[in-house]
């Protein structure tokens, strides 16, 4: 059922509008080296075998899993001999690219380089962090998207009709809901999807008909989420997590940790990332969110599944609607540029130790005001600061939540401070 004509792709209109680069490839223009990324089932293998057969070119596969430098290179040998003898390029189809490392990438560069062979890579991964700038360069990047119910739907309805190629001999129809079903557990990938309508019909007779019930009862246990546990589907998923959480999304919030948890992250990744969550997107706005988010690590480690993660799901949903301010973080941030900037300056003398009798001599502690000894158990007008950093503040608070507390005891004591100095400049 491997689709034969550009009209027989689904899923991928933006890739194939009649003006896009690739649906200009595929009905017999100049051939380009190209990378697919997509998720499995997306039609990169089919696109691949495509251009190969729209350009004119032979077309050789290659698995990165199996296949190796020693590999390469023979299929480069045979691409200069077809090129001399048929006048014939080739186009070497790479699957898996990512799984080749940086050496074995460049094995074939130079091959690329000179024409010897057209260069088809297939990828899951993300290309930007998995192959190398040199291979990126002489390549073009077109990013497949996992296919819709509704593309699977048409591929699985012409499948069962397809006397040919498909199922069509059988005479089997399709109840109500049956193929639906079917695209729904296949979650985008098609090559997926027409391996459980084989197993489906598997045993049916001819004009029988394939019913939801009988899905059902072959594919107990096949569901799953598409979920990389490292790659860009892990990075996107914890992103969208921590985003919604920020956005004060509740729902969302948990609609991210349930695709994640049943995609098979490690439940205390996901406990550590909310602590995270706690102490920079809300932090002093509601300083109860941190230890929520600790305790639920804690429940998670010690109950595991599915206690643990009822635990992580009240503490998304707390940490949502929770009050937010990123205060603290941005002072940490900013703190450490200037740390970093400033260099080790030195301590105030008054702010010094002084356990001996020549470090009192030299005036380490001399004129320290011990704040409890002071009115409020605030030195007023006190500095705690190097003296190139006097008056820098880093940490300002926001007025939400508990933070708008902090802010107005901080608003006190500074104005504290300025009327100690203009008591001081009137003297």
């Amino acid at each position: 059922m491997r689709p034969t004509t550009p009209a027989e792709l689904v899923g991928q209109d933006s890739l194939l509008a009649e003006s896009a680069p690739l649906r200009q490839v595929l009905e017999g223009g100049r051939a380009h080296s190209m990378i697919l990324w997509g998720p499995p089932g997306s039609g990169k293998t089919t696109i691949a075998r495509m251009v190969a057969e729209r350009s004119g070119t032979a077309f050789v596969s290659l698995s990165a899993v199996m296949a190796g430098v020693k590999d390469v290179r023979a299929a480069v040998e045979a691409a200069r001999a077809r090129r001399d003898m048929e006048d014939r390029a080739t186009l070497l189809f790479l699957d898996e690219v990512h799984r080749f490392n940086k050496a074995q990438q460049d094995a074939f560069l130079p091959w690329v380089e000179d024409g010897t062979l057209l260069f088809v890579g297939a990828t899951t991964e993300n290309p930007s962090f998995e192959l190398n700038n040199a291979l990126l360069s002489r390549a073009r990047v077109y990013q497949l998207g996992a296919l819709d119910e509704a593309g699977l739907l048409s591929l699985l309805q012409r499948a069962l009709q397809d006397s040919e190629r498909g199922l069509g001999e059988l005479g089997i129809k399709a109840g109500e809901g049956a193929l639906e079903e079917i695209a729904r557990i296949a979650d985008g990938d098609a090559r997926r999807a027409l391996n459980l309508l084989e197993v489906a019909v598997e045993g049916l007779e001819s004009g029988n008909t394939l019913d939801r019930e009988r899905v059902a009862a072959v594919t107990v246990g096949g569901e799953r989420r598409r979920f990389d546990k490292g790659g860009d589907d892990f990075y996107d998923q914890i992103s969208a997590l921590h985003k919604s959480i920020r956005g004060s999304a509740p729902d969302a919030s948990l609609y991210w940790l349930a695709r994640m948890l049943d995609g098979g992250c490690d439940p205390l990744y996901i406990a550590r990332r909310l602590v995270r969550v706690a102490s920079e997107d809300i932090g002093n706005a509601d300083p109860r969110a941190l230890d929520l988010a600790l305790n639920a690590w804690e429940v998670q480690e010690r109950l595991g599944s599915p206690e643990g993660e009822l635990a992580l799901a009240q503490t998304t949903v707390y940490l949502a609607v929770a009050p937010k301010s990123n205060a603290v973080y941005m002072a940490w941030n900013a703190v450490l540029r200037d740390v970093r900037e400033q260099g080790s300056l030195e301590v105030p003398v008054h702010l010094r130790n002084a356990p001996t009798r020549l470090m009192k001599e030299l005036g380490y502690g001399h004129a320290y005001r011990y704040a409890h000894d002071e009115p409020d158990a605030y030195a007023a007008g006190e500095s705690y600061l190097p003296d190139a950093l006097q008056g820098r503040r880093w940490y300002r608070p926001t007025s939400r939540g508990m933070e708008g507390r902090i802010g107005e005891k901080l608003e006190r004591l500074r104005a504290a401070d300025r009327a100690f100095h203009d008591s001081k400049n009137k003297q």
